[in-house]
């Protein structure tokens, strides 16, 4: 299948944080941007300001796609419509190739949860995600691809596996999956469950790309962070998968930045695991 990206493709997680690491980046193929981190252009009522440091590298062809945490699009109450158009507005500013969002609700009834919460596989609850991908697809110029999340809690009674649901979701809609690798470790090891079996379940025939962060255990359960290193668990689970499924890959770091080397270093590691070409840094000597 060909995807919005490339199958080789290697990315990383843009944040301000780490601009100017990711300015140096040689072989860098992608990013992704938290699109709710891009604020309105007050010149334009459906603009929004890319930062020059993201514009930056975007010009010299590297792919930016706009990540969206707030759609909601789990909720049993329609998407909001702002909310679309400012996601819609975020891929037309960086010239997307695609947009993702998570499989998840994060607001009902008029309360924000302030976190990404886990969808009931239930039949009524994947009525009600498969109209709002609609709904949200019919309001975007480019395609869209969903997320699966870690969770904490499986809620009683579900009507479908993990892979039944998410088999489902790409059925109906046509939407592409935005497939977290680490979140299915995650997911694995808090129920007991071999993730590599887990993986082998999961839809791959609609796979835009993939991503792969670090995480640690406390109080007896794994977080899937984005603050830690990439385990050799999740490394080992990338390798097993491009292998049948070449997909690209996107490291994902959100904060407790390391030295710029580090981060080098979990490039590499991810490259390495899926046995392609490494990401390369101007002056990496100096970076240290």
């Amino acid at each position: 299948m060909t995807g919005p990206l490339p199958e080789s493709a290697l990315g990383i997680g843009w944040r301000p944080q780490i601009c100017g690491l990711i300015d140096q980046l040689d072989g860098l193929d992608f990013c992704e941007v938290i699109a709710e981190s891009l604020s309105r252009d007050g010149r334009a009522a459906d603009a929004v300001r890319v930062p020059d440091e993201l514009e930056a590298l975007r010009a010299r062809g590297t792919a930016v796609v706009p990540h969206g945490i707030s759609l909601s699009l789990g909720g049993a109450e329609p998407v909001q419509e702002a909310r679309v158009d400012h996601l819609s507005a975020c891929a037309r500013a960086v010239a997307a190739p695609l947009v993702s969002e998570h499989i998840a609700f994060v607001r009902a009834g008029g309360l924000e949860a302030g976190h990404l919460l886990p969808v009931p596989r239930s039949r009524d609850a994947l009525d009600a995600l498969t109209a709002n991908i609609a709904r949200t697809r019919a309001a975007l110029e480019v395609p869209l691809a969903v997320e699966n999340i870690a969770t904490l809690f499986d809620w009683p009674d579900d009507d479908f596996t993990e892979s039944e649901f998410l088999a489902e979701i790409v059925e109906r809609t046509g939407v592409y999956l935005l497939l977290d690798i680490a979140n299915v470790y995650a997911n694995a090891r808090n129920r007991g469950r071999d993730p590599h079996t887990e993986l082998a379940r999961l839809p791959t025939e609609r796979i835009a790309y993939c991503h792969v962060a670090g995480g640690h255990e406390s109080g007896g359960r794994y977080h899937d962070t984005h603050l830690h290193p990439l385990p050799p668990e999740v490394l080992a689970l990338v390798t097993e998968f491009v292998h049948d499924h070449p997909v690209p890959l996107m490291l994902e770091r959100d904060g407790n930045f390391p030295p710029a080397y580090e981060l080098l270093d979990e490039l590499d590691a991810l490259a390495n695991a899926a046995a392609r070409a490494p990401i390369t840094a101007t002056a990496r000597a100096g970076l240290r």
